[in-house]
């Protein structure tokens, strides 16, 4: 396992968080995903084999946020 740090921009309350939670723990290979809109972004837990940042990234910003 693997731990990732993203920047997370665009999100505003309590929802947001929860939604950027949400797509990322859908991921294959997500063990664990702690978003902060305070700090404005998120702790990705992960299986290096099955999923990317890449693909980390995307799914936020498929979600309708920006993401690094």
């Amino acid at each position: 396992m693997e731990t990732a740090i993203l920047k997370v921009e665009g999100m505003s309350c309590g929802g947001c968080v929860k939604s950027v939670t949400g797509v990322l723990g859908a991921l294959p290979g997500v063990a664990k995903a702690d978003v902060s809109l305070e700090e404005k972004c998120a702790r990705v837990t992960f299986e290096p084999g099955r999923v990317t940042r890449e693909d980390m990234r995307r799914a936020i910003i498929d979600a309708g946020f920006e993401a690094e």
